[in-house]
């Protein structure tokens, strides 16, 4: 089924919700704000793209997706693919390949391989998650501690090296103002887990910096001023060469943007006790990438800590989406200018933390119990999603898990005698 569920959640729509979804949209929007500024730059884009995402791809996510309470934006999932594709095709080279990702997940959807995700062995996608949040950590410690590099090169192998060799030019305000707005998102999360602690933390340790005028950097003055409107929508520049370079990337986005919504989608159905429509899903991130791109923004899939913070806040309709897609496109025709003002290292420990999350500390010891076979399937697909490529893990992950799948299943047959007859 892939009608979207806005259509049926606004048969019983009342009052009283609209007014817990337009708070929880407003609660999410200010999650959402550092995370797609922090998210682009980390990718190798401009901040302002990352709103762009937010706000386009969020509004079509909601409108269209199968699930009630998902959020969709830009994620840290799409950092190492985006950052890759950037710096091999250019700015471009990225919108042509999420024009064409998203066609791919229309294609998805129109064939119902939304249900295909149950094939996927769950220690590949704990691996490769696990991996770009180590890949994504590192890619933050520049500034975190306020280090002076020319270039970072990409690959982990060469990038710590040349990190450790900077290592005295540690700007020591800079890694204060990283540390103190890292206490504070833990300290606000705990403490009051309703409020948006992370827009708190990055905005009161920024105020600190322009405050007493420290040595570190900013977003005003690495980038400039943010945009103060949408730009206008434009097709990508389309060519069979350019297409056919690019496919690849696009079918890795396509990938990681389906598989992330229904996961997100399916941990938001146990939060909620719901079921939600994984083709319509599909559907949605299809239509929402392919808008992203008409208007310059990064790829989008339905994002799960946003999507938490949704459902926490009292959202359970589309409705709060849309509302969030509308505070955070306010946001950047209103007051945009403000935003140069957030500290590249708050906007870093935002990220470590992001990371950190990702990677689910709290699952490790299970993992560890788990079937040996798991265990190395899944510290196989880290080990080439940290050190080789992300589509190589994927490609090997699946690969030997389905291998591993099939082995267990003519086991299990061959142990089976026939009786006589």
């Amino acid at each position: 089924m892939r009608q979207p569920k806005i259509l049926t959640t606004i048969r019983t729509y009342s009052w009283s919700q609209f007014v817990a979804d337009l708070l929880a949209g407003i609660t999410v929007a200010m999650v959402a704000l550092p995370l797609s500024l922090a998210i682009a730059i980390a990718s190798g884009a401009d901040p302002g793209q990352g709103l762009v995402t937010a706000i386009v791809a969020g509004f079509f996510i909601s409108l269209l997706g199968g699930s009630r309470v998902q959020i969709g934006g830009p994620t840290g999932a799409f950092i190492v693919v985006v950052y890759g594709v950037i710096a091999d095709h250019g700015y471009d080279g990225l919108v042509l390949a999420t024009f064409m990702a998203g066609f791919i997940l229309l294609i998805a959807g129109y064939f119902r391989a939304g249900n295909l995700i149950a094939f996927i062995p769950e220690a590949v996608i704990n691996g490769f998650t696990i991996g770009i949040g180590v890949i994504i950590a590192t890619s933050q410690l520049k500034d975190f501690f306020g280090l002076t590099v020319g270039e970072v090169p990409a690959d982990m192998v060469e990038k710590l090296p040349v990190l450790w060799s900077a290592r005295e030019t540690v700007v020591w305000p800079a890694f204060a103002i990283a540390v103190v707005t890292m206490v504070l998102i833990v300290v606000l999360r705990r403490a009051a887990p309703r409020f948006p602690g992370l827009l708190l933390a990055v905005a009161a340790t920024s105020f600190a910096v322009a405050w007493f005028a420290l040595p570190v950097d900013t977003l005003g003055s690495r980038f400039g001023e943010l945009p103060s409107r949408l730009p206008v929508p434009a097709l990508p520049e389309l060519s069979w060469s350019r297409v056919s370079e690019l496919f690849p990337s696009a079918l890795v986005i396509a990938f990681l943007a389906g598989v992330e919504s229904l996961l997100s989608a399916m941990v938001a159905d146990r939060m909620i006790e719901g079921h939600h429509r994984p083709n319509a899903e599909l559907t949605a991130q299809g239509v929402a990438n392919i808008a992203s791109s008409l208007f310059g923004g990064l790829p989008a899939t339905g994002a799960i800590a946003r999507t938490a913070t949704n459902i926490k806040a009292g959202g359970r309709t589309p409705v709060a989406g849309l509302v969030h897609a509308a505070v955070i496109l306010l946001v950047m025709l209103l007051i945009a200018s403000w935003a140069s003002y957030l500290a590249m290292p708050a906007l870093a420990a935002l990220l470590l933390i992001t990371a950190w999350n990702m990677s689910e500390p709290h699952r490790w010891a299970d993992y560890a119990r788990g079937p040996r076979s798991e265990t190395v399937l899944l510290v196989v697909t880290l080990v080439l999603t940290v050190l080789v490529d992300l589509t190589v893990a994927i490609g090997v992950g699946v690969s030997i898990g389905l291998a591993m799948r099939l082995s267990h299943r003519r086991s299990v047959e061959s142990d089976w005698t026939p009786p006589d007859r």
